[in-house]
């Protein structure tokens, strides 16, 4: 009935956890969200009365396939004054969404018989994103001691004649690991000579970074026509449903996806698009406020999960998520004798023992691991991590 396509690829896992969230809400039962991928604060209210006055004065209209001039051209200020990159209007499209971007980026430039390096564990929509392509995703495993950089032998040894892409997630989800400039420099150094390999930089977590200054990837090799640069409006400025990220990059691939946006959504959405010039150009005192919060709650969550025996969690540099290794919990029995063998049974007897909502780490290419997203109040980390450890009590070692 329906086309090969849908067949490559899942349905999203964390967007499923938010919808089992929902429902447990609306019967009314307690519910913990520890799976949520966005800041839990409202969006700015400088940047609401943008969008308001882009209503009240007509701005409701269909607008270039790319996106407005004048938000374009707030992109390129932007990532001037935060990254230190210098583009044009022309090196930028905008999309309904960083996810839109990336996905625009791998329709672009990916087909049948490619090969895309992803980096394990990886931001679920990665893999898919790939395979509706007809490429194939080629997985590269990364040290959780070290933010999650590259294993680089097992990289060069799988780089070969038909990859056509590398993937790059930093700040990282789920992680929340940060790549030192060494590790970008590696990477970049074993690429130099293949401007056929598109180096893809997903920084939508870019302005969230704690013990470390963030640095751009494109930062390191302004001459390279092959990065591509995607960040977003989402994360930085509590702006999830309005939809805008962007691109920056090959002018000639920004017209290529200029072209396939505008045969598909036509253009991003008017009024968001005013309350993003806003967020980009305005005050940026909120995103001081919101990193300062985040960073407190990182602490209190590693701080909790410490209390937690036989349970393993590195510390990460940004993001809002921590990943604690879960392997001493798993492959083993509840006292009541239920089997507890991958870290999808465990988040899900979470779930039903405790009502605290998280991700496994399977969806994320990782088995041992489970995602907690601390963007919600001091009090929800402190009593969802209280009752993990209550729940763990209940297997068997």
């Amino acid at each position: 009935m329906f086309t090969d396509r849908i067949s490559r690829i899942k349905p999203s896992a964390t967007l499923a956890m938010t919808s089992k969230a929902a429902e447990l809400k609306r019967a009314n039962k307690p519910v913990y969200n520890m799976s949520v991928g966005e800041p839990d604060f409202s969006t700015p209210e400088n940047i609401q009365k943008a969008a308001i006055w882009a209503i009240n004065n007509g701005h409701t209209k269909y607008t270039p396939g790319g996106g407005t001039l004048e938000l374009k051209e707030a992109v390129c200020k932007k990532l001037l004054r935060d990254n230190n990159l210098s583009f044009n209007s022309k090196q930028v499209v905008v999309s309904c969404g960083g996810k839109h971007s990336l996905y625009n980026a791998c329709q672009a430039l990916f087909q049948k018989n490619d090969e895309v390096i992803i980096f394990k564990p990886y931001w679920v929509s990665f893999p898919d994103f790939v395979t509706v392509t007809g490429a194939t995703p080629i997985f590269v495993n990364t040290d959780s001691s070290k933010q999650n950089e590259p294993d680089f032998d097992e990289l060069i040894n799988k780089i070969n004649t038909k990859t056509k892409g590398i993937i790059i997630n930093s700040p990282s989800n789920p992680t929340g690991g940060v790549w030192s400039d060494d590790a970008i420099l590696q990477l970049l150094d074993i690429v130099k000579n293949r401007p056929d390999i598109w180096i893809f930089s997903d920084e939508c977590y870019e302005q969230l970074t704690y013990d470390i200054p963030f640095k751009s990837i494109a930062t390191f090799a302004p001459h390279l026509n092959n990065i591509i640069t995607f960040q977003s409006c989402s994360k930085t400025y509590a702006m999830t449903g309005w939809r805008i990220g962007y691109l920056a990059g090959n002018e000639k691939l920004v017209k290529a996806i200029s072209k396939l946006q505008g045969q598909s959504t036509s253009c991003p959405n008017s009024i968001a698009q005013y309350a993003a010039i806003e967020a980009l150009s305005g005050n940026q005192n909120c995103v001081k406020e919101m990193k300062q919060i985040f960073h407190e709650r990182r602490n209190l969550i590693l701080d909790e999960l410490k209390k937690i025996p036989s349970l393993l969690c590195e510390v990460p540099n940004g993001a809002f998520y921590v990943f604690p290794n879960f392997k001493n919990y798993l492959n083993k029995r509840t006292k009541s004798g239920k089997l507890i063998k991958t870290s999808s049974d465990l988040s899900l007897y979470i779930l039903e023992q405790t009502g605290v909502v998280t991700v496994a780490g399977d969806s994320f290419g990782d088995p041992h691991y489970i995602r907690l997203s601390y963007a919600t109040s001091n009090e929800t980390i402190s009593k969802a991590v209280l009752l993990i450890k209550d729940v763990l009590k209940k297997i068997d070692f």
